[in-house]
C-alpha cells in the first residue's frame, strides 16, 4: 500500500520530470537530473517507477494531459452560447500566451508524446476526449439557437483543437499570440456565422 508521504514523493518526482522537459526536451532528461530537482535518490526513483525513464516519462504525459484540460475549466465544461465559446476562446489565448514554453499542450504533443507508444496513446487520448468536449458544447450551442446548425460538429471541434495546436507552437518559437488568435477567431467566426443578432 503506497501512504500519503509515498505518493507526495511520487508526485515530487513526476513534476520534477516534467520540469526537466520543459526546460530541456524530453530526450535531454536523464534520471541524475530528475532526482537533483525532486530532492529523492535513485532507490526512492525506481521504488514508484520500476519501469524506469519510459514509466517515468508516461507519467509525465499523464499529468500533462491532466494540466490541459484543467487549465480549460470551468470554461470548457460550459460551452452552451456564444458568449460562453468567446469566453473560452479569450481563456485559451491568455492561458498559452502566459505559459509559453511551459506549456502543458505543447509538451505533451510536441515532446512527450512522442517518447513511447504509450505515451503516444496519452496524447491520442487526450485529442480524443478533448474533441468530445467540444463537440457537446458545438451541439450544446446548436440547440439553443446560437451556433450555425448546418456545421459539422466533429469537424469543427477538430479545426479548434488544430487551430490551437499550430498556435501554441507558433507562440513558443517567435512569443507572439497572433496565430493562436487568428486561428480561434477563424474558428469563432464560422461556428457562430448563423448566430441571429439581438435587438436590444
Amino acid at each position: 500500500m503506497t501512504t500519503v508521504k509515498g505518493l507526495a514523493t511520487r508526485a515530487r518526482i513526476v513534476e520534477a520530470a516534467a520540469g526537466e522537459v520543459r526546460d530541456n526536451g524530453a530526450n535531454a532528461v536523464t534520471l541524475d537530473d530528475v532526482c537533483r530537482r525532486s530532492g529523492t535518490g535513485k532507490g526512492q526513483l525506481f521504488h514508484h517507477f520500476p519501469g524506469g525513464r519510459e514509466q517515468l516519462m508516461l507519467a509525465v504525459a499523464e499529468l500533462e494531459a491532466a494540466l490541459v484540460f484543467d487549465d480549460q475549466e470551468p470554461y470548457l465544461s460550459q460551452l452552451t452560447s456564444a458568449a460562453s465559446w468567446r469566453a473560452w476562446c479569450d481563456l485559451m489565448i491568455t492561458r498559452y500566451r502566459d505559459q509559453g514554453v511551459n506549456c502543458p499542450l505543447a509538451v505533451l504533443i510536441a515532446d512527450v508524446g512522442r517518447y513511447s507508444p504509450a505515451a503516444q496513446d496519452v496524447a491520442a487520448q487526450l485529442v480524443r476526449r478533448w474533441q468530445a468536449c467540444l463537440r457537446e458544447g458545438i451541439v450544446a450551442t446548436q440547440a439553443v439557437g446560437e451556433a450555425d446548425p448546418g456545421v459539422n460538429a466533429d469537424r469543427v471541434a477538430a479545426a479548434f483543437i488544430a487551430a490551437i495546436q499550430g498556435g501554441v507552437t507558433v507562440l513558443i518559437s517567435t512569443g507572439s499570440s497572433e496565430h493562436l488568435e487568428a486561428g480561434l477567431a477563424l474558428c469563432l467566426e464560422h461556428l457562430l456565422t448563423q448566430t441571429p443578432v439581438q435587438v436590444v
